[in-house]
């Protein structure tokens, strides 16, 4: 079964100045990361901004992904929904269309148990038969997976891993230490890329590597090859950016650094486009420490 590890990035959604897909710079955008080195496309993660798209939408961006990366690295596909059925029809058609690896975000909005989770995800393995990566970002789902309930969802051997993007260490450890050695701990707290690695886990999904790309790799490289204290100086460098990421919509700030870049990415779909002078000036001053 397939293992998810390194520097995975969760690919921004470009649009247009009307909010349309922007194909043609999507595809620039997959050409330049994979130059870069990362080692997978993820299409429809949150930087990728899944919760403002139609199906319709998301289908159009999961082909237009699958075709332009060739092979050349795994496409993972953002499919998880609020409800089961509708993650279990979008996962048939994502799997249809070529991708190698479901990310299924824990279910959202509604209040709901362990159990109630346990079995969203055991239906969804049942059903499809591709690579499983959960997705746990309590913060923004309310809902967290406690490593009890992945160590039951292991039995399922389509279910590969899990990205963490709770923030909190002590959660990715628990899944690293207290479920199966088999699954893959991935960070989703870019702050935490190079200390998950330390403790077993075996990459990360990135939001900033769509800024960095080459940096965020670096991380993951140096890690490989025991240069520990370089690994620590490239985590360390990302700190001033994820300060200004704090000051709006963390996955909004990032599709406006890459236009500040000089990618023509476009806006975040409306209400969360990040058009505030402030972090403009902010994301410039940063910039400067890159040079």
């Amino acid at each position: 079964m397939f293992k998810p590890q390194g520097i995975i990035t969760p690919i921004l959604t470009p649009l247009t100045k009307e909010e349309k897909f922007n194909e043609q710079e999507m595809r620039n955008q997959i050409n330049r990361l994979i130059n870069a080195g990362v080692s997978g496309i993820f299409a429809l993660g949150t930087n990728g901004e899944f919760y403002a798209f139609s199906q319709a939408e998301k289908i159009e961006i999961i082909k237009v992904a699958v075709d332009e990366v060739k092979g050349r690295v795994p496409v993972y596909a953002g499919t998880g929904c609020i409800t089961t059925k509708e993650t279990i029809e979008l996962s048939k058609i994502a799997k249809n269309l070529g991708v190698d690896v479901l990310s299924i975000i824990s279910p959202y909005f509604a209040s709901i148990s362990q159990d109630d989770i346990y079995r969203h995800y055991s239906s969804v393995a049942e059903a499809v038969d591709l690579p499983i990566l959960l997705y746990n970002i309590p913060g923004r789902t309310g809902n967290n997976i406690a490593y009890t309930t992945v160590k039951k969802l292991a039995n399922y051997p389509n279910i590969i891993g899990i990205k963490d993007s709770s923030g909190n260490f002590d959660n990715t450890l628990k899944y690293i230490e207290n479920t199966d050695s088999r699954l893959s701990v991935l960070a989703g707290n870019d702050s935490l890329i190079l200390w998950t690695l330390m403790a077993g886990g075996t990459g990360a999904i990135a939001g900033c590597s769509n800024v960095f790309p080459e940096l965020m790799v670096s991380i993951y490289k140096l890690w490989s090859e025991g240069k520990i204290e370089e690994a620590n100086e490239a985590q360390k460098k990302i700190r001033p950016f994820r300060n200004v990421m704090q000051l709006g919509n963390p996955n909004s700030v990032v599709k406006r650094a890459v236009n500040l870049l000089g990618y023509p990415v476009g806006p975040a779909r409306e209400p969360s486009n990040c058009n505030n002078p402030e972090i403009d000036t902010a994301l410039c001053e940063v910039f400067k420490l890159y040079k």
